[in-house]
């Protein structure tokens, strides 16, 4: 069976990747492992919740299943033989708790749906069983299949950030069988498209309990954000450059270099990691280097030193790369020839020391920009500010905050957001999370009585620092709507995390959100037409026009 992929914004021709490789560089073969991975997640997601009923051991499925979801995303994991390891540990756990549900004297429903059985461990059987799963999510009809899609990517992006918490000791446990009914459902062909919808409704209700755990999380391990002034510049020592979404990777990485004399520079998604307290302590952590995930082919060029991916924003190296032998991988992120740093055994760091090493051999990079962006506005720090926040609203030095949170991507139709950012009214605030701030944070905006016009919260899961501040500006407005307040929406998405942000948005009463710079390729007519007729989903046109509607 032929590949198909239409799960992140650059889905070929806005319907889907197909062939031999997607445009993100994966190729069929891991697609179609990645594929039968989710499925069988499935049947281990059955046994695993008829297990908790019974109060039967059932190991460690439930960081097994989060963790083998969020490898599945966009961009994180492109190894063939990762999915083929993954695959064998799936059947073995399922079979393994099945053993323990008979000891018990559990009788377990019986299915002919091949995966709760499907049994194989040799790697040519596993390959060749991964061709014949439909890559179109498997559904009565599109309607129901799009809703699935909507259902499951917006998991995959619930599972990254419920991994982010519990790798910082912070647990939900309704959040893992959530997960694990969410996938189950999605087996059941017998759900109505009203139910479907209902479940859809109800993933962007755990987004929610999931975003705000990670958030007492990172802030109960590492403070409260602060304003910050970031250096965009570069120092004369060799550097390590950390990318992705893992505070508790940045932590050790730190902790492990200080006194090296390496030293640690942030880049695309981890910038927010520059505003917290607990890691300002360390001399040796110099900034941010580069912009966006996208751009980093010519960017890891230049810096000269290893690259650290901790999650997802992976751009395979051309062969001719120079940077390709100094690409290191951890946790859910991996890539073939990539040197892939283990994961923490219990009650130690994670072994950086081949990095640090390597490191050291290295020139330091070449300077590509001077200068600082600021950021830290996470919830709290805004709350700091509320009453200067308030009176600028009042006073109508303020008329309007857009939120331009989400993801960047290479497209140059995203070149939209920039000119958005630039012709926006100078009595407007952009409130932005996740990288899709390096379309417009390094411009000279300016600012409303000293309250920056560009205001980051931090990285994509702070989105649910700006949902806090919509909600916080209600109380003390005493508007009985959110969406009476003075915010317009206008999201540029890539990947699922940000479809679990938009569906927590969206379980929040959040209406009349943008969307860019395309609307989901998985959205049938009669689904898109449900979100727009009952939420205000609309998609992008002309930046003038959109400025006239969003703000007048």
């Amino acid at each position: 069976m032929s590949m198909f992929c239409y799960q992140c914004q650059e889905a070929a021709k806005g319907t889907g990747c197909t062939g031999l490789k997607g445009v993100c560089g994966i190729t069929d073969d891991v697609i179609h492992l990645q594929d039968l991975f989710v499925h069988l997640l499935k049947g281990l997601s059955y046994y695993t919740l008829e297990a908790k009923k019974s109060g039967v051991d059932y190991a460690n499925a439930d960081v097994f299943i989060t963790e083998g979801l969020f490898t599945t995303i966009t961009n994180a994991n492109f190894s063939k033989d990762v999915f083929v390891k993954k695959i064998k540990e799936t059947i073995a756990l399922r079979e393994a708790i099945k053993v323990n549900l008979q000891k018990a004297g559990v009788k377990v429903e019986l299915t002919s749906k091949d995966f709760y059985t499907w049994n194989e461990q040799g790697e040519e059987k596993i390959v060749a069983k991964a061709f014949t799963i439909d890559s179109k999510i498997d559904a009565p009809n599109e309607d129901v299949r799009s809703l699935r899609a909507l259902t499951l990517y917006g998991v995959k992006g619930l599972a990254a950030y419920i991994l982010h918490a519990h790798n910082l000791g912070f647990e939900d446990k309704s959040l893992y069988t959530f997960l694990q009914e969410a996938l189950v459902k999605l087996t059941n062909d017998s759900l109505t498209v009203e139910e479907n919808i209902a479940l859809v409704m109800e993933t962007g209700k755990h987004g929610v309990t999931a975003m705000a755990l990670l958030d007492k999380a990172n802030t109960t391990s590492y403070g409260n954000p602060e304003i910050t002034k970031v250096n965009i510049g570069v120092r004369n020592n060799p550097g390590i450059l950390i990318s992705g979404h893992d505070l508790k990777d940045m932590e050790e990485l730190l902790a492990q270099t200080d006194g090296t004399g390496v030293d640690v520079y942030t880049h695309s998604e981890m910038l927010p990691a520059n505003y917290y307290p607990a890691f300002k302590k360390y001399k040796h952590f110099v900034g941010n280097y580069g912009g966006a995930w996208w751009s980093q082919k010519e960017e890891f060029e230049k810096f000269n030193g290893p690259i650290l991916f901790t999650t997802n924003c992976i751009v395979p190296p051309t062969s001719t790369s120079t940077y390709k032998d100094r690409v290191f991988t951890t946790g859910a992120a991996g890539y073939p020839g990539s040197k892939h740093i283990a994961e923490r055994e219990a009650g130690k760091q994670k072994d950086f020391s081949e990095i640090i090493a390597l490191a050291k051999t290295c020139k330091a990079p070449i300077e590509i920009e001077k200068g600082e962006i600021i950021g830290g506005f996470a919830h709290a720090q805004v709350f700091a500010l509320a009453d200067k926040v308030v009176d600028a609203v009042k006073s109508g030095a303020i008329r309007k905050f857009i939120v331009m949170a989400g993801c960047d991507g290479r497209m140059k139709s995203r070149e939209y957001y920039t000119d958005f950012a630039q012709k926006l009214p100078k009595d407007t605030v952009i409130l932005t999370a996740g990288c899709a701030k390096y379309r417009y944070n390094k411009l000279q905006l300016g600012d409303i009585g000293g309250i920056p016009r560009v205001l980051d919260a931090g990285q994509c899961n702070d989105s649910y620092s700006l949902a806090v501040i919509a909600l916080k500006l209600k109380e003390v407005f005493e508007l009985n709507d959110i969406n009476e307040l003075p915010i317009a929406y206008n999201i540029a998405w890539y990947e699922q995390k940000a479809v679990i942000v938009l569906l927590a948005l969206l379980y929040l009463g959040v209406k009349n959100i943008h969307l860019g710079p395309t609307l989901p390729a998985f959205l049938s007519p009669n689904v898109a037409k449900v979100l727009v007729d009952t939420f205000g989903i609309a998609g992008i046109t002309t930046v003038d026009e959109d400025i006239k509607l969003l703000v007048g």
